[in-house]
């Protein structure tokens, strides 16, 4: 391999030449990232404050795991968009227990969980609610559709046609949904996780990539490791498995740590980088990367927003009231991945979104 390229994932990528416009001197020269000043007083309340708001996170993540085994990742996504006010697009295959996921959350939180299985044949009032007409005093009155409620399962929402996909996001969006002339508000908090089947693409209706954007993250679940599967065999090959869960927090509780989570210390240097990481995935920067034939749409200022608020919702979740570089690294491949296109040059040569998000992070120059 020549001195100009570089390898991601087994991918070969040309050498990267990109450096910010506020660091000039190169990524060695950058000053290190300065932690909060503990002495500010505000800054020492600010980590008590974080700090007892965030004690029922481990009880949480202990009580779910003991029902859900192997995807860590998939429910800390869940409660950063829970404690974000975003959505999720999961991809994987059937039986990697997303539903159990979902409604283990909603156990653990005491919150109204619904499940909408897609289909061809399903019409918007069939999730939102439609108007009946009463033969008793010749009047019609509201029924509300499943979506009135605190988590909704949306289970292969690809297979449903696009006024249906569009009817499920308008309310992801303004968390309100209008029949006949009346507007009603959502329940709060409200999340709703959207499945897609990666196997089956028959008889589908693939979102837009303008919808696909409204979704917080985009997570991509694979198969349980050999001691996982060992651990679902053990927990789960009964005709009666324990799926009981205890609650743990009230919404109350998670209404609040979103208060606290805006409140977390993101330094500017932190802020610049975000804003960085999604300028690398345009033109021109991205062309300063090489990658400029790689990418067909970049992202969008959505990206940018979301990033911010993930960074800090992890930080939150890990009881820090500052956010670390690491914080963004470790959330962006899930943010940025559906909201990358890459070309049909990049897909000849079997470079994917993925590919390309981690060439970035690779590349530019951590604060």
């Amino acid at each position: 391999m020549s001195s100009d390229q570089s390898v991601v994932s087994g991918k070969r990528f040309p050498g990267a030449r990109y450096r910010p416009p506020s660091d000039p001197q190169g990524p060695n020269e950058r000053e290190p990232l300065p932690l909060p000043d503990e002495s500010n007083d505000s800054f020492r309340a600010l980590r008590g404050i974080v700090r007892e708001h965030s004690a029922w996170i481990t009880p949480l993540q202990q009580e779910m795991a003991r029902v859900i085994v192997g995807q860590k990742p998939l429910l800390d996504r869940l409660l950063i968009a829970l404690l974000t006010n975003g959505h999720v697009l999961l991809e994987g295959v059937p039986g990697l227990a997303k539903t159990l996921s979902l409604k283990t959350l909603a156990n653990s939180v005491a919150l109204n969980f619904k499940r909408l299985q897609f289909t061809p044949d399903m019409l918007p009032a069939d999730i939102v609610g439609t108007m009946i007409y009463s033969p008793q005093d010749g009047g019609f009155r509201t029924k509300h559709g499943p979506i009135f409620s605190n988590l909704i399962l949306a289970d292969e929402i690809n297979r449903a046609p696009a006024k249906v996909q569009s009817a499920l996001l308008e309310a992801m969006q303004e968390h309100q949904v209008t029949i006949g002339d009346e507007t009603y508000a959502l329940p709060n908090p409200f999340l709703v996780l959207a499945t897609q089947n990666p196997l089956e693409h028959e008889g589908t209706y693939p979102l837009p990539e303008a919808q696909i954007d409204r979704f917080m993250m985009k997570v991509v679940i694979t198969y349980p490791s050999r001691v996982d599967e060992r651990a679902i065999l053990d927990a789960m090959a009964t005709t009666e498995p324990s799926l009981d869960v205890r609650r743990i927090v009230t919404s109350e509780q998670i209404l609040a740590a979103r208060h606290i989570v805006n409140s977390i210390h993101i330094d500017d240097k932190i802020r610049d980088y975000i804003v960085d990481l999604v300028l690398a995935t345009r033109p021109p920067i991205s062309a300063s990367l090489d990658l400029n034939g790689y990418i067909q749409n970049g992202a969008s200022p959505r990206a940018t927003i979301n990033l911010c608020l993930a960074a800090r919702a992890t930080a939150f979740m890990n009881g820090r009231h500052f956010v670390t570089p690491q914080d963004v690294k470790n959330i962006a491949l899930d943010v940025l991945r559906h909201r990358v296109t890459v070309s049909y040059e990049a897909e000849a040569e079997n470079i994917t979104a993925e590919d390309v998000i981690r060439k970035i992070l690779d590349t530019l120059p951590v604060p």
